[in-house]
């Protein structure tokens, strides 16, 4: 049974402004294995990779239904498969998270779907 389902648009300018100006924004937002990934790439790569694990976070928690506040950043954390599949490692919901994320030249979308086991 689905739980919820939530979906987060990030603009890519206004992510690369944060990258290049607010490193604290980064560190508030990532959870130390997805920092690990981040610092690993290049700078564009980067700016899309906060980009999209912006909009996961942001996804989760409208799907989970509090929002950003009650469940922090650092609660939910994104990885990939080796096939670069997105994949919710950690997150408070005991079910299944499904994950999509894409981006364009001018944004990031992510998209949760909550299924409860």
């Amino acid at each position: 049974m689905i739980r919820g389902i939530g979906l987060d648009v990030v603009e890519m300018d206004r992510m690369k402004m944060i990258v290049s100006e607010k490193p604290l924004f980064i560190s508030r937002v990532l959870t130390k294995n997805e920092f690990e990934v981040f610092e690993s790439l290049g700078d564009k790569r980067k700016v899309e990779f906060m980009a999209g694990r912006f909009a996961c976070k942001e996804a989760f928690s409208k799907a989970y239904g509090t929002g950003i506040g009650e469940v922090g950043f650092h609660d939910i954390e994104i990885l990939s498969l080796e096939s670069g599949q997105p994949v919710v490692t950690k997150s408070p919901f005991n079910g299944k998270c499904w994950v999509s994320i894409s981006h364009t030249a001018d944004v990031a979308v992510a998209q949760i779907i909550l299924e409860e086991n």
